[in-house]
C-alpha cells in the first residue's frame, strides 16, 4: 500500500469518526442527520444526472439497501442520545465487518483462514469490553443494544450493497440512486417540525451540512483508494475509525474510563485488520 494510499484511508477514517461526533455534538440530532442525509440526496441527484442508471437487476439491491439505511438513521440518532461516541461507534462499526464475513461462511460457505477466525474473536472481545464496562453516564444497556442493532444494519446494507454494485454495470449510478432515495429521510424530519410548529438552528443545518460532506467524502476517498491500494489493505486502515472515535470521545466529550474504552477501541481496530487480510 503506497503513502499516498494510506493517508487517503486514514483521512477517510477520521472524517467518518468527526461526522459521526457532529451527530453526538448537539442536542438536535434529528436535525444534523436530515441535514447529513439531505446531502447525500444532493449529491446522487447529481450522480443519476451524471452517470447511466443501474442494472434492473440491481434495483432490489437497491431498495433493500436504502430501507435499511432508514433504520440505520433511526438507531444512529437513538444510539447518541443515549450512549457515547467512543462505546456507540466500536461496537457498531466493528461488529459489521464481522458479521459480514460470518454471514460469508454461513450463507454460501466462504472460508475463513485463520487470520480470519483470529479477527472474529477478536472484534467479539473487544465490543464484549466496551458493552461490560462501568463508569460511563450516558452509556447503558440500552445503548449498547442499539449499537449492536446498528452494527447488524450496516453488516446488511454492506452485503446488499456488495450484491448490488456487482449486478449495477454503473456504480456510480448505483450510488446515485441509493443517495437519492435518502430524501425521505430529510424531508419527515422537516415535516414533523412544521406540524410541531418548530424548526432548523442555523449551526444545526451548518454542522449537518459539514456532517454531509464529510461522510460523502469519506466514501468517495475510499472508492478511490480502492483503485490503487489492495482491498484488503484499504478496508483494514478504513476501520481504525474506531480509535479516532474512541480519541475523539475521551478528548471532546470527557467520557470514561479512558484505558478500557481505548483498549477495546484496540482489540476491535485488531480483529477488523486480521479479517481484511484474511
Amino acid at each position: 500500500m503506497s503513502l499516498t494510499a494510506l493517508l487517503l484511508v486514514l483521512f477517510a477514517a477520521v472524517l467518518h469518526a468527526g461526522w459521526n461526533a457532529m451527530v453526538k455534538a448537539v442536542d438536535d440530532r434529528a436535525g444534523v442527520l436530515a441535514a447529513v442525509s439531505a446531502a447525500h440526496a444532493v449529491l446522487g441527484l447529481a450522480l443519476v444526472i451524471a452517470f447511466p442508471a443501474p442494472a434492473m437487476a440491481s434495483w432490489p439491491s437497491i431498495a433493500a439497501s436504502a430501507l435499511l439505511h432508514y433504520g440505520y438513521y433511526l438507531l444512529l440518532f437513538r444510539a447518541y442520545r443515549h450512549g457515547d461516541l467512543s462505546q456507540v461507534y466500536p461496537i457498531s462499526r466493528g461488529l459489521a465487518p464481522a458479521l459480514v464475513a460470518l454471514s460469508a461462511v454461513i450463507l454460501i460457505g466462504e472460508t475463513l483462514r485463520p487470520w480470519g477466525w483470529f479477527g472474529l474473536a477478536c472484534v467479539s472481545l473487544g465490543v464484549g469490553i466496551l458493552a461490560l464496562q462501568r463508569g460511563a453516564g450516558q452509556a447503558s444497556r440500552q445503548a449498547v443494544g442499539i449499537a449492536v442493532g446498528l452494527g447488524l444494519l450496516i453488516a446488511a446494507y454492506s452485503v446488499a450493497d456488495g450484491i448490488g454494485v456487482r449486478r449495477s454495470d454503473s456504480v456510480f449510478g448505483y450510488m446515485g440512486w441509493l443517495f437519492l432515495l435518502e430524501f425521505p429521510v430529510p424531508l419527515a424530519i422537516a415535516l414533523a417540525r412544521r406540524r410541531s410548529g418548530g424548526g432548523f438552528q442555523g449551526r444545526v443545518l451548518l454542522m449537518g451540512g459539514l456532517g454531509g460532506v464529510a461522510a460523502v467524502s469519506a466514501y468517495g476517498i475510499v472508492l478511490y483508494a480502492k483503485t490503487i491500494a489492495p482491498l484488503g489493505a484499504v478496508s483494514a486502515v478504513r476501520e481504525s475509525s474506531v480509535i479516532f472515535a474512541a480519541l475523539l470521545g475521551i478528548w471532546a466529550f470527557g467520557e470514561r474510563p479512558v484505558a478500557g474504552r481505548l483498549i477495546a477501541a484496540a482489540v476491535v481496530a485488531t480483529g477488523v485488520v486480521a479479517l481484511a487480510l484474511a
